[in-house]
Protein backbone atom coordinates (compact mmCIF):
# COMPACT_ATOMS: atom_id res chain seq x y z
CA UNK A 1 0.00 0.00 0.00
CA UNK A 2 1.51 3.22 -0.96
CA UNK A 3 2.27 5.51 2.22
CA UNK A 4 -0.30 8.05 2.46
CA UNK A 5 -0.11 9.67 5.54
CA UNK A 6 -2.78 12.69 4.59
CA UNK A 7 -5.63 12.92 2.82
CA UNK A 8 -6.97 16.40 1.77
CA UNK A 9 -10.39 16.51 0.12
CA UNK A 10 -11.38 19.74 -1.84
CA UNK A 11 -15.32 19.73 -2.29
CA UNK A 12 -16.47 22.32 -4.42
CA UNK A 13 -20.06 23.11 -5.75
CA UNK A 14 -22.35 22.63 -8.85
CA UNK A 15 -20.91 21.34 -12.05
CA UNK A 16 -21.00 18.89 -13.91
CA UNK A 17 -17.94 16.87 -15.60
CA UNK A 18 -18.93 18.15 -19.26
CA UNK A 19 -19.26 21.32 -18.03
CA UNK A 20 -15.72 21.46 -16.72
CA UNK A 21 -13.43 18.95 -17.81
CA UNK A 22 -15.58 17.71 -21.16
CA UNK A 23 -13.02 19.05 -23.40
CA UNK A 24 -10.15 18.46 -21.64
CA UNK A 25 -9.03 15.38 -24.27
CA UNK A 26 -10.50 13.88 -26.77
CA UNK A 27 -13.79 11.80 -27.25
CA UNK A 28 -12.14 8.09 -27.09
CA UNK A 29 -12.71 4.95 -25.41
CA UNK A 30 -9.97 6.00 -23.02
CA UNK A 31 -11.57 9.36 -21.80
CA UNK A 32 -15.61 9.91 -22.07
CA UNK A 33 -15.77 13.49 -22.58
CA UNK A 34 -17.16 15.62 -25.44
CA UNK A 35 -17.18 15.38 -29.11
CA UNK A 36 -19.79 18.12 -29.98
CA UNK A 37 -22.31 16.14 -31.50
CA UNK A 38 -24.44 15.89 -28.20
CA UNK A 39 -27.47 18.15 -27.51
CA UNK A 40 -31.01 18.13 -25.98
CA UNK A 41 -34.58 18.99 -27.11
CA UNK A 42 -36.52 22.07 -26.43
CA UNK A 43 -40.15 22.16 -26.07
CA UNK A 44 -40.55 25.73 -26.81
CA UNK A 45 -43.96 27.42 -25.84
CA UNK A 46 -45.11 27.82 -29.07
CA UNK A 47 -45.34 23.83 -29.95
CA UNK A 48 -42.08 23.92 -31.83
CA UNK A 49 -38.70 21.20 -31.11
CA UNK A 50 -35.31 23.03 -30.83
CA UNK A 51 -32.42 21.30 -31.46
CA UNK A 52 -29.68 23.11 -28.00
CA UNK A 53 -26.46 21.50 -29.07
CA UNK A 54 -23.66 21.88 -26.85
CA UNK A 55 -20.94 24.83 -26.90
CA UNK A 56 -18.35 26.97 -25.75
CA UNK A 57 -18.06 30.52 -25.25
CA UNK A 58 -14.57 31.23 -26.97
CA UNK A 59 -14.26 34.53 -25.01
CA UNK A 60 -14.37 34.56 -21.52
CA UNK A 61 -15.84 37.28 -20.52
CA UNK A 62 -17.55 38.19 -17.19
CA UNK A 63 -20.58 36.69 -17.95
CA UNK A 64 -19.33 33.73 -19.58
CA UNK A 65 -17.17 32.49 -16.31
CA UNK A 66 -20.72 32.87 -14.66
CA UNK A 67 -22.77 30.51 -17.16
CA UNK A 68 -25.08 29.29 -16.48
CA UNK A 69 -27.21 32.80 -15.17
CA UNK A 70 -29.49 32.33 -13.57
CA UNK A 71 -28.75 29.11 -11.74
CA UNK A 72 -30.84 25.74 -12.69
CA UNK A 73 -32.85 24.08 -10.59
CA UNK A 74 -31.55 21.41 -8.32
CA UNK A 75 -33.99 19.47 -6.80
CA UNK A 76 -34.64 16.04 -6.85
CA UNK A 77 -37.65 17.19 -9.29
CA UNK A 78 -35.12 18.75 -10.89
CA UNK A 79 -32.78 15.94 -11.90
CA UNK A 80 -35.21 13.56 -12.33
CA UNK A 81 -36.60 15.50 -14.94
CA UNK A 82 -33.26 16.61 -16.58
CA UNK A 83 -31.65 12.32 -16.63
CA UNK A 84 -35.43 11.28 -17.98
CA UNK A 85 -37.04 14.11 -19.80
CA UNK A 86 -40.84 15.10 -19.01
CA UNK A 87 -42.42 11.48 -17.46
CA UNK A 88 -44.38 10.43 -14.96
CA UNK A 89 -42.08 7.22 -14.17
CA UNK A 90 -38.51 7.34 -14.82
CA UNK A 91 -37.20 3.77 -14.81
CA UNK A 92 -34.40 2.31 -17.16
CA UNK A 93 -31.05 3.96 -18.72
CA UNK A 94 -31.79 7.79 -18.35
CA UNK A 95 -31.80 9.03 -21.64
CA UNK A 96 -30.13 12.63 -20.23
CA UNK A 97 -32.56 14.78 -22.48
CA UNK A 98 -34.25 16.94 -20.32
CA UNK A 99 -31.63 19.65 -19.16
CA UNK A 100 -32.85 22.56 -21.41
CA UNK A 101 -36.63 21.46 -20.82
CA UNK A 102 -35.86 21.75 -16.69
CA UNK A 103 -33.79 24.90 -17.04
CA UNK A 104 -36.30 26.80 -19.19
CA UNK A 105 -39.18 25.85 -17.14
CA UNK A 106 -37.34 27.08 -13.75
CA UNK A 107 -39.40 30.21 -11.80
CA UNK A 108 -38.97 34.06 -13.46
CA UNK A 109 -35.69 35.32 -12.01
CA UNK A 110 -33.96 38.76 -12.21
CA UNK A 111 -32.32 37.71 -15.65
CA UNK A 112 -34.00 35.61 -18.54
CA UNK A 113 -33.37 32.10 -18.99
CA UNK A 114 -31.17 31.60 -22.12
CA UNK A 115 -31.56 27.32 -23.15
CA UNK A 116 -28.22 27.52 -24.25
CA UNK A 117 -26.86 28.15 -20.94
CA UNK A 118 -26.95 24.79 -19.16
CA UNK A 119 -25.34 23.43 -22.74
CA UNK A 120 -22.22 25.06 -21.98
CA UNK A 121 -19.07 23.84 -21.89
CA UNK A 122 -15.63 25.30 -20.51
CA UNK A 123 -12.12 24.47 -22.44
CA UNK A 124 -9.00 23.73 -20.92
CA UNK A 125 -7.74 27.43 -21.90
CA UNK A 126 -10.28 28.56 -20.17
CA UNK A 127 -9.75 26.65 -16.53
CA UNK A 128 -5.82 26.31 -16.33
CA UNK A 129 -5.55 25.51 -13.31
CA UNK A 130 -7.32 21.97 -13.39
CA UNK A 131 -6.39 21.51 -16.69
CA UNK A 132 -2.45 21.80 -15.51
CA UNK A 133 -3.09 19.87 -12.28
CA UNK A 134 -5.29 17.32 -14.41
CA UNK A 135 -2.58 16.97 -17.10
CA UNK A 136 0.40 16.60 -14.21
CA UNK A 137 -1.74 13.74 -12.07
CA UNK A 138 -4.69 12.11 -12.94
CA UNK A 139 -8.66 13.06 -13.33
CA UNK A 140 -11.15 10.45 -13.29
CA UNK A 141 -14.44 10.15 -15.68
CA UNK A 142 -16.18 7.79 -13.39
CA UNK A 143 -17.40 9.85 -10.63
CA UNK A 144 -20.82 10.84 -9.91
CA UNK A 145 -21.83 12.59 -7.46
CA UNK A 146 -23.80 9.74 -5.22
CA UNK A 147 -27.71 10.88 -5.80
CA UNK A 148 -29.63 12.55 -7.94
CA UNK A 149 -30.40 15.35 -5.79
CA UNK A 150 -28.81 18.86 -4.82
CA UNK A 151 -25.98 20.22 -2.40
CA UNK A 152 -26.78 18.71 1.08
CA UNK A 153 -27.75 15.48 0.79
CA UNK A 154 -24.66 14.47 -1.54
CA UNK A 155 -22.48 16.58 1.11
CA UNK A 156 -23.77 14.23 3.53
CA UNK A 157 -22.56 10.71 1.59
CA UNK A 158 -19.20 12.35 1.67
CA UNK A 159 -18.96 12.85 5.54
CA UNK A 160 -21.27 9.52 6.43
CA UNK A 161 -22.10 7.60 3.29
CA UNK A 162 -25.77 8.00 3.18
CA UNK A 163 -27.95 11.33 3.56
CA UNK A 164 -30.37 9.82 6.26
CA UNK A 165 -32.89 8.97 3.60
CA UNK A 166 -33.46 13.00 2.74
CA UNK A 167 -33.54 13.98 -1.22
CA UNK A 168 -33.14 18.03 -0.60
CA UNK A 169 -32.12 20.70 1.45
CA UNK A 170 -35.02 21.16 3.56
CA UNK A 171 -34.90 23.53 6.50
CA UNK A 172 -38.32 22.26 7.88
CA UNK A 173 -36.28 19.00 8.85
CA UNK A 174 -33.24 20.55 10.17
CA UNK A 175 -31.65 20.28 13.26
CA UNK A 176 -34.66 17.86 14.70
CA UNK A 177 -34.67 14.84 12.53
CA UNK A 178 -32.54 14.87 9.26
CA UNK A 179 -29.00 14.70 11.09
CA UNK A 180 -29.59 12.74 14.27
CA UNK A 181 -28.95 9.08 13.25
CA UNK A 182 -26.22 9.76 11.05
CA UNK A 183 -22.59 8.84 12.30
CA UNK A 184 -19.80 10.10 10.46
CA UNK A 185 -16.14 9.13 9.30
CA UNK A 186 -14.15 11.79 11.58
CA UNK A 187 -16.12 9.94 14.92
CA UNK A 188 -14.34 6.80 13.11
CA UNK A 189 -10.92 8.45 12.88
CA UNK A 190 -11.06 10.16 16.47
CA UNK A 191 -11.95 6.17 18.15
CA UNK A 192 -8.70 5.22 15.98
CA UNK A 193 -6.72 8.09 16.99
CA UNK A 194 -6.27 10.09 13.85
CA UNK A 195 -6.63 13.34 13.66
CA UNK A 196 -8.88 14.89 11.29
CA UNK A 197 -9.83 19.01 10.37
CA UNK A 198 -12.45 20.80 8.85
CA UNK A 199 -11.18 23.57 7.02
CA UNK A 200 -13.84 26.50 5.91
CA UNK A 201 -14.35 29.83 4.95
CA UNK A 202 -17.35 31.33 6.13
CA UNK A 203 -19.81 28.72 7.34
CA UNK A 204 -18.80 24.98 7.31
CA UNK A 205 -21.49 22.76 5.74
CA UNK A 206 -20.68 19.52 7.89
CA UNK A 207 -21.31 21.79 10.77
CA UNK A 208 -24.84 20.67 10.65
CA UNK A 209 -24.21 17.62 11.49
CA UNK A 210 -25.13 16.78 14.98
CA UNK A 211 -22.47 14.17 15.47
CA UNK A 212 -19.80 16.79 15.20
CA UNK A 213 -21.01 19.99 16.99
CA UNK A 214 -18.73 19.19 19.71
CA UNK A 215 -16.26 19.24 17.79
CA UNK A 216 -16.38 22.27 16.11
CA UNK A 217 -14.67 24.43 18.77
CA UNK A 218 -11.53 21.96 18.33
CA UNK A 219 -11.53 20.56 15.10
CA UNK A 220 -12.95 23.58 12.57
CA UNK A 221 -11.01 26.44 11.68
CA UNK A 222 -10.69 29.13 9.08
CA UNK A 223 -8.85 28.12 6.53
CA UNK A 224 -6.78 30.79 5.52
CA UNK A 225 -5.89 31.17 9.06
CA UNK A 226 -4.52 27.35 9.78
CA UNK A 227 -4.61 25.27 6.47
CA UNK A 228 -0.98 27.13 4.69
CA UNK A 229 0.55 27.15 8.24
CA UNK A 230 -0.33 23.74 9.14
CA UNK A 231 0.91 22.74 5.61
CA UNK A 232 3.64 24.66 5.73
CA UNK A 233 4.86 23.24 9.39
CA UNK A 234 4.16 20.00 8.10
CA UNK A 235 1.39 19.98 10.93
CA UNK A 236 -1.88 18.77 8.51
CA UNK A 237 -3.61 16.33 10.33
CA UNK A 238 -4.57 12.34 8.68
CA UNK A 239 -7.92 13.79 7.03
CA UNK A 240 -8.54 17.29 5.97
CA UNK A 241 -11.80 18.82 4.97
CA UNK A 242 -11.79 21.32 2.61
CA UNK A 243 -15.40 23.94 2.41
CA UNK A 244 -15.17 26.79 0.16
CA UNK A 245 -16.53 30.49 0.62
CA UNK A 246 -20.26 30.33 0.12
CA UNK A 247 -21.58 33.83 0.39
CA UNK A 248 -19.50 37.10 -1.28
CA UNK A 249 -17.67 39.44 2.24
CA UNK A 250 -17.58 42.97 1.37
CA UNK A 251 -15.05 43.69 4.52
CA UNK A 252 -12.66 41.55 3.01
CA UNK A 253 -13.56 42.22 -0.75
CA UNK A 254 -14.03 38.53 -1.51
CA UNK A 255 -16.84 36.97 -3.45
CA UNK A 256 -17.35 33.10 -3.52
CA UNK A 257 -15.21 30.40 -4.67
CA UNK A 258 -17.20 27.44 -4.16
CA UNK A 259 -18.21 27.50 -8.41
CA UNK A 260 -22.08 27.34 -7.72
CA UNK A 261 -23.52 28.75 -10.77
CA UNK A 262 -23.43 31.79 -11.45
CA UNK A 263 -20.65 32.23 -9.33
CA UNK A 264 -17.49 33.48 -11.18
CA UNK A 265 -15.28 30.50 -12.16
CA UNK A 266 -12.04 32.12 -11.50
CA UNK A 267 -12.32 32.54 -7.54
CA UNK A 268 -12.54 28.55 -7.36
CA UNK A 269 -9.62 28.28 -10.01
CA UNK A 270 -7.71 30.69 -7.26
CA UNK A 271 -8.99 28.54 -4.46
CA UNK A 272 -7.65 25.39 -5.98
CA UNK A 273 -4.47 26.41 -6.88
CA UNK A 274 -4.29 27.95 -3.38
CA UNK A 275 -4.71 24.20 -2.16
CA UNK A 276 -2.44 22.51 -4.35
CA UNK A 277 0.71 25.04 -3.35
CA UNK A 278 0.13 24.89 0.51
CA UNK A 279 0.29 20.89 -0.18
CA UNK A 280 3.26 21.10 -2.75
CA UNK A 281 5.55 22.99 -0.79
CA UNK A 282 4.42 21.11 3.06
CA UNK A 283 6.66 18.68 4.38
CA UNK A 284 3.52 16.59 3.97
CA UNK A 285 3.71 16.59 0.26
CA UNK A 286 5.18 12.76 -0.44
CA UNK A 287 2.86 11.03 1.82
CA UNK A 288 -0.35 12.89 0.88
CA UNK A 289 -3.30 12.24 -1.42
CA UNK A 290 -5.76 15.44 -2.70
CA UNK A 291 -9.04 14.98 -4.15
CA UNK A 292 -10.95 18.03 -6.11
CA UNK A 293 -14.23 17.12 -6.76
CA UNK A 294 -18.04 18.44 -6.51
CA UNK A 295 -20.96 17.66 -4.91
CA UNK A 296 -23.51 17.40 -7.92
CA UNK A 297 -23.96 18.58 -11.04
CA UNK A 298 -26.35 21.88 -10.35
CA UNK A 299 -28.28 21.22 -13.44
CA UNK A 300 -25.47 21.43 -16.11
CA UNK A 301 -25.42 18.98 -18.50
CA UNK A 302 -23.60 15.74 -18.81
CA UNK A 303 -23.87 12.99 -21.58
CA UNK A 304 -23.21 9.93 -19.60
CA UNK A 305 -26.27 8.30 -17.27
CA UNK A 306 -25.61 7.68 -14.25
CA UNK A 307 -25.85 3.72 -13.36
CA UNK A 308 -27.85 1.73 -10.71
CA UNK A 309 -26.28 2.26 -6.94
CA UNK A 310 -26.03 0.60 -4.00
CA UNK A 311 -28.76 1.48 -1.59
CA UNK A 312 -26.98 2.72 1.98
CA UNK A 313 -30.26 1.40 3.85
CA UNK A 314 -32.99 3.10 5.25
CA UNK A 315 -35.04 4.65 6.20
CA UNK A 316 -36.27 6.42 3.54
CA UNK A 317 -38.33 9.08 4.48
CA UNK A 318 -38.52 10.70 0.93
CA UNK A 319 -39.75 7.12 -1.01
CA UNK A 320 -36.71 7.26 -3.06
CA UNK A 321 -34.52 4.59 -1.89
CA UNK A 322 -30.81 6.21 -3.37
CA UNK A 323 -30.20 3.37 -6.03
CA UNK A 324 -29.42 5.29 -8.54
CA UNK A 325 -25.82 7.84 -8.50
CA UNK A 326 -26.45 11.28 -9.57
CA UNK A 327 -24.50 13.15 -12.19
CA UNK A 328 -21.17 12.73 -12.73
CA UNK A 329 -19.13 15.26 -11.29
CA UNK A 330 -15.37 16.55 -11.92
CA UNK A 331 -12.63 14.68 -10.11
CA UNK A 332 -9.17 15.35 -9.84
CA UNK A 333 -6.63 12.99 -8.15
CA UNK A 334 -3.18 14.27 -7.26
CA UNK A 335 -0.56 12.86 -5.21
CA UNK A 336 3.15 12.13 -6.34
CA UNK A 337 2.16 8.39 -6.53
CA UNK A 338 -0.14 9.32 -9.71
CA UNK A 339 1.64 9.15 -12.97
CA UNK A 340 0.90 12.64 -15.13
CA UNK A 341 -1.81 12.01 -17.79
CA UNK A 342 -3.50 9.30 -15.88
CA UNK A 343 -7.37 8.80 -16.61
CA UNK A 344 -8.54 7.14 -13.84
CA UNK A 345 -11.23 4.32 -13.11
CA UNK A 346 -12.39 1.88 -10.54
CA UNK A 347 -10.47 -1.49 -11.64
CA UNK A 348 -11.43 -3.65 -14.27
CA UNK A 349 -14.22 -5.46 -13.02
CA UNK A 350 -15.42 -2.86 -10.49
CA UNK A 351 -18.99 -3.04 -10.09
CA UNK A 352 -19.58 0.42 -9.61
CA UNK A 353 -18.26 3.96 -10.19
CA UNK A 354 -16.24 5.93 -7.72
CA UNK A 355 -19.04 8.47 -5.97
CA UNK A 356 -18.72 10.76 -2.72
CA UNK A 357 -18.84 7.39 -0.77
CA UNK A 358 -15.16 6.47 -2.41
CA UNK A 359 -13.61 9.30 0.18
CA UNK A 360 -14.82 7.33 3.27
CA UNK A 361 -13.97 3.86 1.57
CA UNK A 362 -10.26 5.00 1.06
CA UNK A 363 -9.92 6.37 4.32
CA UNK A 364 -11.78 2.71 5.66
CA UNK A 365 -8.88 1.26 3.60
CA UNK A 366 -6.14 3.57 4.45
CA UNK A 367 -6.31 4.00 8.11
CA UNK A 368 -8.17 0.75 8.92
CA UNK A 369 -11.08 2.19 10.26
CA UNK A 370 -13.49 -1.26 10.85
CA UNK A 371 -16.73 -2.27 9.31
CA UNK A 372 -18.17 -0.04 6.71
CA UNK A 373 -20.20 2.89 7.69
CA UNK A 374 -23.16 1.71 5.39
CA UNK A 375 -23.84 -0.34 2.57
CA UNK A 376 -22.71 2.12 0.37
CA UNK A 377 -19.73 2.61 1.20
CA UNK A 378 -18.64 -1.21 1.58
CA UNK A 379 -19.73 -1.33 -2.32
CA UNK A 380 -17.87 2.54 -3.42
CA UNK A 381 -14.14 1.67 -5.09
CA UNK A 382 -11.65 3.73 -2.75
CA UNK A 383 -8.91 5.44 -4.79
CA UNK A 384 -5.98 3.65 -3.82
CA UNK A 385 -6.36 2.22 -7.18
CA UNK A 386 -5.34 5.71 -9.04
CA UNK A 387 -1.83 5.68 -6.84
CA UNK A 388 -0.18 3.70 -10.21
CA UNK A 389 3.58 4.38 -9.19
CA UNK A 390 5.59 2.30 -6.69
CA UNK A 391 6.99 5.20 -5.12
CA UNK A 392 6.48 9.21 -5.01
CA UNK A 393 8.20 9.57 -7.68
CA UNK A 394 5.79 12.32 -9.70
CA UNK A 395 6.43 15.66 -8.49
CA UNK A 396 4.58 17.26 -10.19
CA UNK A 397 4.80 21.17 -10.66
CA UNK A 398 6.44 23.19 -7.94
CA UNK A 399 3.73 25.86 -8.58
CA UNK A 400 0.33 26.68 -10.15
CA UNK A 401 -0.63 30.17 -11.18
CA UNK A 402 -4.75 31.05 -11.30
CA UNK A 403 -5.92 34.01 -13.27
CA UNK A 404 -4.93 36.97 -11.23
CA UNK A 405 -8.36 38.66 -10.95
CA UNK A 406 -10.20 40.47 -7.55
CA UNK A 407 -13.13 41.63 -7.35
CA UNK A 408 -14.38 45.04 -6.98
CA UNK A 409 -16.18 46.85 -4.13
CA UNK A 410 -19.18 47.36 -7.22
CA UNK A 411 -18.79 43.63 -8.22
CA UNK A 412 -19.37 42.31 -4.56
CA UNK A 413 -22.50 44.37 -4.57
CA UNK A 414 -23.79 43.21 -7.09
CA UNK A 415 -23.48 40.05 -6.27
CA UNK A 416 -24.92 40.45 -2.87
CA UNK A 417 -28.01 42.27 -4.43
CA UNK A 418 -28.79 38.83 -5.81
CA UNK A 419 -31.27 36.13 -4.47
CA UNK A 420 -29.62 33.21 -2.42
CA UNK A 421 -28.97 30.15 -4.13
CA UNK A 422 -30.61 27.26 -1.77
CA UNK A 423 -27.55 25.94 -0.64
CA UNK A 424 -27.01 29.60 1.03
CA UNK A 425 -30.68 29.81 2.40
CA UNK A 426 -30.04 26.73 4.22
CA UNK A 427 -26.97 27.71 5.84
CA UNK A 428 -28.70 30.39 6.58
CA UNK A 429 -31.33 29.00 8.80
CA UNK A 430 -28.88 26.25 10.24
CA UNK A 431 -26.73 29.11 11.69
CA UNK A 432 -29.75 29.77 13.59
CA UNK A 433 -30.79 26.66 14.61
CA UNK A 434 -27.68 25.17 15.84
CA UNK A 435 -27.05 26.33 19.29
CA UNK A 436 -23.24 27.85 19.65
CA UNK A 437 -21.97 26.17 16.69
CA UNK A 438 -22.80 27.45 12.97
CA UNK A 439 -23.65 30.57 15.18
CA UNK A 440 -20.89 31.44 16.48
CA UNK A 441 -19.47 31.71 12.94
CA UNK A 442 -21.65 33.67 11.39
CA UNK A 443 -21.17 35.86 14.53
CA UNK A 444 -17.42 36.14 14.09
CA UNK A 445 -17.66 37.12 10.57
CA UNK A 446 -20.40 39.99 11.67
CA UNK A 447 -18.14 40.99 14.60
CA UNK A 448 -14.80 41.45 12.36
CA UNK A 449 -17.08 43.48 10.18
CA UNK A 450 -17.94 45.96 12.55
CA UNK A 451 -14.69 46.35 13.92
CA UNK A 452 -13.30 46.97 10.47
CA UNK A 453 -16.66 49.43 9.84
CA UNK A 454 -17.68 50.72 13.18
CA UNK A 455 -19.89 53.39 11.48
CA UNK A 456 -21.92 50.29 9.83
CA UNK A 457 -20.25 50.30 5.96
CA UNK A 458 -21.01 46.88 5.25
Amino acid sequence: MPNIEHVVVLMLENRSFDCMLGSLYPKSDRFDGLDGSEWNPWHRSDGGIEKISVWNSPDLTPAAVCIPDPDPGELFTDMTTQLFGDTTTPCGIPPMTGFVDNYMNQPAAQRPYDPRAVMHYFTPDQIPVMTELAHAFGVSDRWHASAPCETWPNRYFAHCGTSGGWVNNERSRFPHRWPRTMPTIFRRLDRAGYRWKVYFHDVPQAGTLLDLWLKVPTNFCFYDAEFRRDARCGRLPHYSFIEPRYYANIVTKKLPNDQHPPHNLVYGEQLIASVYNALRNSPCWERSLLVITYDEHGGCYDHVPPPIAVAPGGPYPDNFKFDRYGVRVPALIISPYVAPGSIIRPPAGAAHPFDHASIPATLHKLFDLGAPMTERVAAAPDLLCALNLPDPGNPGPAHVEATPHRAHRSEIRAHRRRPRNRHQRMLRSASVAVPGVVASFTASIRSIGTRLHPHGHR
